[in-house]
């Protein structure tokens, strides 16, 4: 499968994923990975899929993913971003900088455009509210996540997958 059937459109320009990394300590989410807090990008090939980049790309240097999910994707950076939440289990941390997860207010465009600027703490919002969506709705999700994740995950308002 390639992006043009993925996304249902023609892709112009570079496409790169942009993973959000997380993993939960007691009741707290925590963001971490090879870039610490801020999103790690990867490159995705015309004829990748970009679910087994992610995931390929997590196992080969963090560990095995227990999730690894697409919530979103834009334009930025000079092609198209779709972006991932990823969820690793604490012992996989080790030295990667990590940080407690913050709230943020969603970013919002008009009702036929998308906002100017999506900043990255407004994408993994998004991107969790999503996951809660996940964990009542997907028992794929559900049973991957144990029960701190489903307490953790409470607070935000669950919703499927919408543009940016």
């Amino acid at each position: 499968m390639n992006l043009r059937s993925i996304l249902g459109l023609d892709v112009e320009g570079p496409v790169q994923a942009e993973v959000f990394v997380l993993f939960r300590d007691d009741d707290r989410l925590h963001l971490t990975g090879p870039c610490g807090v801020d999103p790690w990008y990867l490159e995705v090939g015309a004829d990748e899929d970009p679910m087994a980049v992610v995931a390929a790309a997590v196992r080969r240097v963090i560990g095995e993913p227990v999730v690894v999910h697409s919530t979103s994707w834009r334009r930025d950076r000079g092609g198209v971003l779709l972006s991932f939440v990823t969820v690793i289990d604490r012992g996989l941390v080790a030295a990667m900088t990590s940080a407690p997860v913050v709230r943020a207010a969603l970013t919002r465009g008009t009702a036929d455009a998308a906002p100017a600027t999506v900043a990255s703490v407004s994408v993994l919002e998004h991107g969790l509210r999503h996951l809660a969506w996940l964990v009542k709705d997907d028992p794929v999700v559900a049973g991957r996540l144990d029960e701190g994740w489903h307490v953790a995950l409470s607070g935000y308002v669950p919703e499927p997958f919408r543009h940016l």
